[in-house]
């Protein structure tokens, strides 16, 4: 697999659409600047929206009951008065802002589009992005769709070019010292700032797909949307418990757990990375093979099915790690 070059790459050619610039800005979606202005907010509060892409839907609607749930609001789910009200409370914050690329956020190492089969995946040298431009969508909590609306499909992705971009980036970066450098790049790389309250327990709500997390006092600190179970692998109902994080694992693909597998599949490791099987952070639970972790297709969150597992968008799941320790409760409710 070849390392793609970044100089000449384009935002509408990084989506790898064989469409033009003109066609691609034709079919780019239509954003509601107040919707994707309430998922910023949201996203930086704690109250994941999914990614943030300036239209309406579960998700959204999901993270403004939290967020209303936690501030004694009425649970309508929509943006009423009283909730825009206690959205802006503290102070105005641009939606969308300006950014510089610099050399950093071009460098990759970019692998190019993740093949299918595990026994591929496995030659990889990582699992990372495929390119800069999915580099960009995780960091900024977004699509490749929402960055296009925002900007010309024609803008170069280069050291110096200025691009709009949601305004999630991180209002702290100290992260502990404990933690090893790539990890701590990571966390900066996906905009999860390092000032997040401490968990006393989760509870994962099947009925409506959500993860939240509660402090010491019982009170809704955080939520986020989460894919769990199938019908083949479903949600392990019951009282759990995080045993561990495990932040950049590699992945020990076993295809007597997977009943998807293909016959003749063979064990296999996948380096760690963004695009793995469990994203950048793996929380395991004290049922074996089960746990929470990130995920490649943050898009598809809420949406898909699992075989068994929590699964968050890679920026949640990160965020969540830094609120959890070894022992926090997990509740896993109808």
């Amino acid at each position: 697999m070849k390392t793609l070059k970044v100089a000449g790459v384009y935002l509408i050619l990084a989506t790898v659409c064989p469409v033009s610039a003109a066609g691609a800005a034709s079919k780019a979606p239509a954003l509601d600047q107040k919707i994707l202005t309430a998922q910023v907010l949201l996203d930086r509060l704690g109250f994941g929206p999914g990614v943030i892409d300036g239209h309406s839907g579960m998700s959204l609607t999901n993270a403004l009951k939290g967020f209303q749930e936690a501030r004694g609001l009425s649970k309508t789910g929509k943006l009423d008065p009283a909730t825009i009200k206690a959205l802006t409370a503290y102070g105005k914050t641009p939606g969308v802002i300006e950014v510089a690329l610099t050399p950093a956020d071009l460098k990759g190492p970019f692998v190019g589009p993740i093949p299918h089969d595990p026994e591929e995946q496995a030659k990889l040298p990582v699992m990372g992005y495929a390119d800069a431009m999915e580099a960009l969508t995780e960091r900024y909590h977004t699509t490749k769709a929402t960055l296009i609306a925002l900007n010309s499909p024609t803008t170069k992705l280069a050291p110096g070019t200025k691009i709009k971009v949601p305004n999630v980036r991180p209002a702290a970066t100290s992260y502990p010292g404990s933690l090893k450098t790539e990890w701590r790049t990571t966390l900066a790389g996906l905009s999860v700032s390092s000032d997040q309250p401490k968990a006393a327990k989760l509870v994962v709500d099947k009925s409506d797909k959500v993860l939240r997390a509660y402090d010491d006092q019982g009170k809704l600190i955080a939520q986020f949307p989460a894919t769990m179970g199938s019908q083949h692998d479903p949600l392990p109902i019951g009282r759990w418990k995080i045993q561990g994080v495990s932040p950049l694992p590699p992945f020990h693909y076993n295809p007597a757990l997977f009943w998807d597998a293909k016959p003749g599949d063979e064990k296999q490791t996948l380096k760690p990375g963004p695009n793995g099987p469990v994203g950048v952070v793996w929380m395991d639970l004290n049922k074996p093979h089960y746990g929470i972790h990130g995920t490649s297709t943050p898009e598809t969150i809420g949406r898909t099915e699992s075989h068994g597992c929590i699964r968050l968008s890679n920026w949640d799941a990160a965020r969540l790690s830094l609120m959890v320790r070894p022992g926090t409760p997990a509740v896993f409710q109808q």
